[in-house]
Order: C-alpha cells, then structure tokens, then sequence
C-alpha cells in the first residue's frame, strides 16, 4: 500500500517557537514509518517555510533543527492537481524533495500557529491536517473568549478581569480598585492568547501589578488578570473518535505538581528545569472524583467545538473540592515529557497509534468537508 506523506510543520512567529521544536522531534521520531512518509517543513522566525532534509536531521535529538539555508517554500492556496503542494519561493527553481502532500500535522503552539491562523490558510489549500479547525483553534487560544463559553455552557470558572493594551496607563487606579475588589492578592496575570505558561506571572501585591501587565502586554494587546485559589492542577487528554456520533475519550486525569522555587507550572518548570515539577498519573483523586472531571472535559471540548485531539486543564479548589476550567490546548506540548501523550499512554493508546488516530481523523475530516456542496443549485432547495 502506498505511504501516506505527512508534512510534520513545526517552529513558527510566537513566543513558543522553541517547544514546536521539542514537540516536532517527539512526533517525527514516533510516527509509523511504514505507513507514513515524513517531509518536515520548519517555518522560522520570520515566517519563512522551509523545507528541511529528513537526512540531516539527527534521530534521537531533542529539538528539530531549522535549516536556514534550505529551500524556502510556499504552500499555494489552490491546489493545482487536487492534490496540496508544495511550490518552490523562487519562481525560478524546482524542489529537489516531495512536494505533494497528503496532510498535514501542525506540531506548533502559540498565536499564528494555533490559533487559527495556520487552520485557515490550510483549508484554503484545501489540505487534510491534525488537529482542531479553524474556530476551535481560535476560542481556544483565547482564554478570555474559552472562559466565556465554557461558564456559558455550565462549567465552573474562577473570576477574571479582561483588560486592553492601552486602558491600564489611562486609569491604573481604576483597575487597582477592581482587582482588589473582585479579585484580591494573589492573582495572575497572564496573556489572553499565549501557551506553555509563557508571559504569566503571580502578583501577590498591588505594587507588583505594573511590572506583571507589562510582561504579559510584551507577548499580547489583551490580558487577563484572575483570582487565585488554593487549588491542584489537573489535566485531561480528550480525545476524538474516528466513529460519527461517539463520544470522545477522555483519558484519566493527571495533576501537576510544582517543585522547589516554583509556586505554579511556569515555563521554567516545563521546559528549562528537569526537576521543576512532578505530572502525576493517575492524579491523586478519588474515583468519583475523576469520573466528574472526566465528565466536564469531555463538555468543555464540545462546548468549545474541538475536533481531533485537546487537553483540557482544570484547577481543583483544596477547599471546595470544585473544578474549576482552566485552559484548553487545542495543539498541546508532544514533547517526551508533555501531559497528553503520556496521559494517553495512560489510557491504553500508546504514542505512535496515537500520531496514527489523529493522521487517520484528519484524513476523515477532509474527505467529509470535500463531499460537501460548494455551490448553490436550485435544484437542492426543492
């Protein structure tokens, strides 16, 4: 049988460049190598995509490279055969390597990687790809827009107060009145679209907010500030299934625990720190407890229209025992040590027959939206 040609597309313009790498080499190394082709494809971070030697790419690193010198690529927005492919930059030249593929696995994290941006420029190429669509990709990536239907459809959030690049330097006395009246100290600030922790700060006192909303404004125009509880961090990997009409799986949940010098799952304590913190798996819950946030993940990721695959993140309040919805991470970290490849695991689907579900879906999905009626007919309304 033929081997499908899966353009594993990493890097990317965000803050978070740096995990697609790690994430990209997890995913590159696990895939069924005899069932899939793989192109890699790395975009820099100035936009540009290349495409990169699968030959040079040392098995077993940690981080996929960006080869600067190789040939810059487009991918054109009307695929001239059916087929997506990919175009040299250079009018003038022809690529050496494959150029036609057959979907796409979107290994990036961040804003113009999974917020939509991408998810749209590949339905306009009229390509198969992983993960959620263009909506989903884009409510997710937004935590104010994410809390708003997830407390819209019944699921418990912990107050927030949303806030523009611009408001804070016309009235900070306004917002230090809100805050300490409908928040208090501690509190988080943190990027309305960023990932990966990137850019959120815990603020214990007012005199610490300034600096706080500067880091978070340096990575987005919109920030949130939320009220910090006594809470666990839990997470669940959902899971969509390749049958219509079933509902997703939602693996056990798992719970992140800080060591050492970090108060809460930072950046520093994913990725840069070995020892930052613990994932546990199984979560230490009860098992009343974990069927009720099982429960709630499986609704957020339809609340919030997912498709493919999302982790859901969750804190759980020492004092109330409530859920509270977090986060949703509709391309979450694939790193050896991400949360939602080993919470899968967990759950009885191994890494690589994982890659090959969400490849297997993705191929699905397209072939769907290709059957579907593009132009109107009167014919069809009567």
């Amino acid at each position: 049988m033929e081997k499908i040609r899966v353009a594993v597309l990493y890097g990317g313009r965000s803050g978070e460049h740096e995990v697609s790498l790690m994430s990209a080499a997890s995913v590159l190394q696990n895939l069924d190598k005899s069932r899939f082709d793989v192109v890699p494809i790395a975009i820099d971070k100035g936009g540009r995509w290349l495409l990169n030697d699968l030959s040079l790419i040392e098995q077993g690193a940690k981080a996929l490279p960006v080869f600067k010198d190789s040939p810059a690529v487009v991918l054109p927005p009307f695929p001239a055969s059916g087929t997506a492919s990919l175009a040299p930059l250079d009018a003038g030249k022809t690529l050496k390597g494959p150029a036609k593929i057959d979907v796409i696995f979107p290994v990036m994290h961040g804003p113009l990687c999974e917020d939509g941006t991408i998810q749209g420029l590949l339905e306009l190429a009229d390509v198969a790809y992983v993960g959620c669509g263009v909506m989903a990709s884009a409510v997710g990536m937004d935590k104010d827009v994410s809390k708003r239907l997830a407390r819209d459809a019944g699921i418990l959030v912990v107050p927030w107060i949303t806030l523009q690049r611009g408001t804070y330097s016309r009235n900070p006395q306004a917002l230090h009145d809100n805050v300490a009246k409908h928040l208090g100290y501690p509190c988080f600030v943190k990027p309305a679209n960023m990932g990966s922790s990137v850019g959120v700060v815990k603020v214990k006192t007012v005199e610490e907010l300034p600096a706080a909303l500067k880091t978070a404004f340096a990575y987005d125009t919109k920030v949130l500030i939320e009220k910090a509880i006594n809470c666990r961090e839990v997470e669940v990997a959902v899971l969509e299934q390749i049958e219509d009409g079933v509902a997703p799986i939602a693996s056990i949940a798992g719970e992140v625990i800080p060591h050492g010098d970090h108060e809460f799952y930072s950046y520093e304590a994913k990725y840069l720190d070995e020892n930052g913190a613990a994932l546990k798996i199984p979560a230490g819950l009860s098992p009343a407890e974990q069927d009720a946030v099982r429960r709630v993940a499986t609704d957020a990721f339809m609340a919030l229209g997912c498709e493919g695959l999302t982790r859901v993140d969750f804190l759980l309040d020492k004092d109330t025992h409530q859920f509270y919805f977090n986060e949703v991470n509709t391309m979450p970290g694939f790193t050896s040590i991400s949360m939602y490849p080993k919470l899968m695991a967990a759950s009885g689907v191994p890494y690589a027959q994982l890659l090959t579900h969400l490849i297997e879906l993705a191929l699905k999905r397209h072939r769907q939206k290709q059957a579907l009626q593009r132009d109107y007919s009167a014919e069809l309304g009567k």
